[in-house]
């Protein structure tokens, strides 16, 4: 249950980090204004937050694990929002990245 628990915490901090850092982006760089990359400094914090909720306490194992799902899931937010098309070495590359995060995550220690 605590595997589970700990890979559904993954994903809304990734909509939290990603949706937050692609509304920074959209509110800057794409001049959509203050209130697009406000609402993106929320949803950063929100990530913040949702990250103290894994079962692991060790922050640094939690950081190094949820980057290769900010990764995959950055590929992912590209192809649903902005028409991105990942070629076969982003897939590969994302699949290594979620490995990655099994072995950091879930490898047995003792």
């Amino acid at each position: 249950m605590t595997v589970a628990r700990s890979l559904l915490l993954f994903l809304p901090a990734a909509l939290a980090e990603i949706g937050g850092a692609w509304l920074v982006w959209q509110g800057v760089r794409e001049h959509r204004g203050p209130l697009w990359a406000g609402a993106g400094f929320v949803a950063l914090g929100l990530y913040g937050l949702v990250a103290t909720l894994q079962p692991d306490a060790d922050f640094g194992r939690v950081l190094a694990a949820y980057g290769g799902v900010f990764v995959a899931g950055s590929l992912v937010w590209g192809m649903a929002v902005d028409g991105f098309q990942p070629d076969r070495w982003d897939v590969i590359g994302a699949t290594v990245c979620l490995l990655g995060v099994l072995v950091i995550m879930y490898a047995p220690r003792g």
